[in-house]
């Protein structure tokens, strides 16, 4: 017999559709949130602020509450368009402080067997502002993954003919990586990202 009430169960199945959650953290959430009212109703107010503040910015599909800023920003490099994935890569990317560009979001990867094709991205957005001119390098910045490789290798392919210049971010191993436990695609990614030494 399941001694757990049917709101309980379906908390849990909608905790459980969250990336990275399984069973058994669905359970540990669940039993969380109904203990803590005042965290879960926080938290579901937060939740529908977030749904009804927060968009893509027309132009770079980062997220964005009003205004972006990022294009917004008169000290960024224009000359120079980070593509990622989704925001999150872009918030990554920032963290570091080296980049100074502008970004844009794909929304997701080239993706036949689901029926994802350049019409479901962003890819006609792209091509518009690198075709509005001013842009002089495209860095692909999509994961190692066999969709955002041949979403790279698309791009390439679309962007060569407008003339602007694409890179591809270099992967790599790890800093405090150890060789030995490198799987073999990242440790061949670092020897052909491989530079010189000063």
């Amino acid at each position: 017999m399941d001694l757990r009430p049917p709101s309980v169960r379906a908390l849990m199945e909608e905790l459980q559709k969250l990336p990275g959650v399984g069973p058994r953290s669905a359970v540990r959430m669940a039993q969380y949130l109904l203990k803590e009212r005042e965290e879960a109703l926080r938290l579901s107010q937060t939740l529908v602020q977030a749904h009804e503040r927060v968009g893509f910015c027309s132009t770079c599909f980062l997220l964005a509450e009003g205004s972006c800023p990022v294009c917004d920003d008169p000290g960024r490099d224009r000359t120079v368009i980070c593509v990622v994935e989704e925001p999150v890569n872009a918030w990554a990317i920032e963290a570091t402080g080296e980049f100074k560009g502008l970004y844009h979001v794909l929304l997701g990867t080239l993706d036949p067997l689901r029926g994802i094709g350049p019409e479901e991205l962003t890819v006609a957005k792209l091509v518009d502002r690198v075709a509005a001119g001013g842009v002089q390098e495209v860095i692909l910045a999509t994961n190692l993954t066999v969709e955002g490789e041949a979403t790279a290798h698309f791009l390439v392919q679309l962007l060569r003919p407008k003339g602007v210049k694409t890179s591809r971010i270099a992967f790599g191993l790890p800093a405090g990586g150890e060789i030995s436990y490198a799987d073999t695609v990242t440790l061949a990614r670092a020897l052909v990202a491989r530079r010189g030494m000063e």
